[in-house]
């Protein structure tokens, strides 16, 4: 009995400890993505994004002219044309159709590429930013309130201003 008696004070004592331990933990939150909007970088690397993205549709557009351009003089002239030339045009028109739909396919892959290029560097500043504060302010947690992962938040810390002054962000 004597035994019982002291595994359960034991057991007692653990789980309050445990509990006052949990209880020490300071959880904060942040709007990742207003952060990200307040960079002064992300306009910077928006601008660039949309001149890239502007190179890649005026070489689509041109490269859509020619399709264009190719498939009206096939009609116009189909009538009088010979079955060779016919098979050689239809060919011509279906390989740009091809060229057309891989550029399409690598100006898609490319613009990802430099979004990534212009984005990863913006998007570790900021992670190192919120990883410093959260240390400095003893946090054991940060939830991103921007990804919709938290439904309720009446509490925690907001560090957003912490986070904006780590920066240099007014």
């Amino acid at each position: 009995m004597k035994n019982l008696f002291k595994v359960t004070a034991i057991s007692a004592c653990l789980l309050l400890s445990i509990t006052a331990v949990n209880a020490q933990q300071k959880i904060a939150h942040i709007n990742s993505a207003e952060l990200i909007k307040l960079m002064p970088e992300i306009a910077v690397a928006d601008k660039q994004l949309e001149v890239y993205k502007g190179t890649l549709d005026t070489d689509g557009k041109t490269m859509y002219t020619e399709y264009q351009t190719k498939v009206a003089d096939f009609q116009a002239k189909e009538k009088t044309m010979s079955e060779a030339l016919k098979d050689a045009k239809v060919k011509e028109i279906q390989d740009l159709e091809k060229r057309i739909q891989e550029f399409q396919q690598k100006a898609s892959q490319d613009f990802e590429k430099k979004r990534g290029e212009l984005y990863d560097p913006i998007l570790k500043k900021a992670e190192e930013a919120v990883k410093a504060v959260a240390k400095e302010k003893g946090l054991a947690y940060v939830i991103d309130i921007s990804q919709q992962s938290v439904i309720y938040s009446d509490g925690g810390v907001n560090i957003l201003g912490d986070v904006k002054a780590k920066l240099g962000i007014k």
